[in-house]
């Protein structure tokens, strides 16, 4: 497991003003919210490389970064990240609980890459508004206090894994025949023998190798969020990742990854397995394909750490913790939400007096 990085540590001073500059959603620069003052994010051309995952996985080897952080641990769902300068409590970005220091330093593989935010926060807060006001069976004054949590843009720790798959396999193949068959069958009262088409499918056994490439599998690399909410925000436009640079995360936080390389790699093997097993049905070929047994073997296997932009929402309700999420790429939204019990009840009770209803009358005009 390993710290978080924040908006603290990447500050930038304002040339005009001396005030902290912030990275602007969608340009390439950082701004001044007071004066107006911007300073231009050079250009990188760096090539963003990819790792090989044999010389990381037992380890971080020599020449990866040390970073002494003085973390806060969420006691919701553990998350940690770092308090401001001078900031001794705070909430958590990721589920809203309260945070408690907890000083560690960790080995941390660096971020190769990242996706800049390009939706900002008004942009944000007015998606967030929209689906909150669209919500059924909502309760009457969830909107208020929702909006009372804070919208905070956090980079969300990733890793991509590319790798070549070979996988043997054994399996059967079905082909399906129109075969005649003799039935009976009544007309006017008499059995009459008839031909009838039938399909029939003949089993075979087969074997085989196939081949896959896979280029950069997405695995989430924290359990902060939860995984089939963030998996709702994809896809991401990973072709337009830039190099890593801390300008892009000055105003922002950053949640370093919780979810280490090997974990990580064992994620995206699940993720891979369906499209290997299309290949070896492929392979099959005929009508119908079942699969016996699988053996892959993965080579050739590299990695990236990347960072992706989400706006997060974290507020409680009814004593439970509520999280919305917004892919600050393409504005792709994904929350949870509590339910009136009370809107509900009423709700079916209206359609039951509807149903009374048309029962009566269809009764009365009958």
């Amino acid at each position: 497991m390993a710290t978080a990085t924040s908006a603290a540590q990447h500050q930038f001073p304002c040339s005009q003003c001396g005030a902290t500059l912030e990275f602007a959603p969608g340009k390439s620069a950082l701004v001044c919210p007071y004066c107006g003052g911007n300073a231009q994010i050079p250009t990188s051309s760096a090539v963003i490389e990819e790792l090989e995952y044999s010389l990381y996985v037992n380890g971080i080897p020599d020449g990866e970064h040390v970073d002494e952080t003085l973390a806060v641990e969420c006691s919701g769902c553990g998350a940690r990240t770092q308090l401001g300068k001078n900031v001794t409590s705070d909430k958590c970005v990721f589920c809203g609980a309260a945070v408690v220091v907890a000083g560690q330093s960790k080995r941390l593989i660096k971020p190769r890459a990242l996706l800049p935010f390009a939706i900002d926060r008004t942009k944000a807060q007015a998606d967030f508004h929209n689906w909150l006001a669209s919500l059924w069976f909502a309760p009457n004054n969830l909107l208020k206090m929702a909006e009372s949590g804070r919208l905070t843009g956090v980079y969300v720790p990733f890793w991509t894994f590319d790798a070549d798959v070979q996988t043997v396999y054994t399996g059967e193949r079905g082909v399906d025949h129109r075969v005649p068959k003799l039935v009976t069958e009544y007309v006017n009262g008499k059995e009459v023998e008839r031909v009838r088409m039938e399909t029939e499918t003949i089993w075979n056994p087969v074997s085989g190798i196939v081949q896959n490439r896979f280029d950069d599998l997405l695995v989430m690399a924290t359990n902060s969020l939860p995984p089939k909410h963030a998996e709702h925000l994809e896809p991401w436009d990973l072709p337009k990742l830039v190099p890593y640079t801390d300008e892009y995360l000055a105003g922002f936080a950053a949640e370093s990854y919780r979810v280490d390389l090997p974990d990580g790699f064992a994620s995206a093997q699940k993720k891979a397995e369906p499209t290997i097993r299309q290949t070896i049905c492929s392979d099959i070929g005929g009508d119908h394909q079942e699969i016996k047994t699988l053996q892959s073997e993965y080579t050739n296997i590299t990695f990236k750490h990347i960072l992706l932009p989400m706006w997060i929402s974290a507020y409680h309700y009814g004593g439970h913790p509520y999280r919305f999420l917004i892919n600050a790429r393409t504005g792709g939204v994904r929350g949870e939400r509590p339910y009136s019990a009370a809107k509900i009840t009423l709700f079916i009770l209206a359609i039951l007096a509807v149903i009374i209803t048309i029962t009566i009358v269809a009764r009365l005009h009958g």
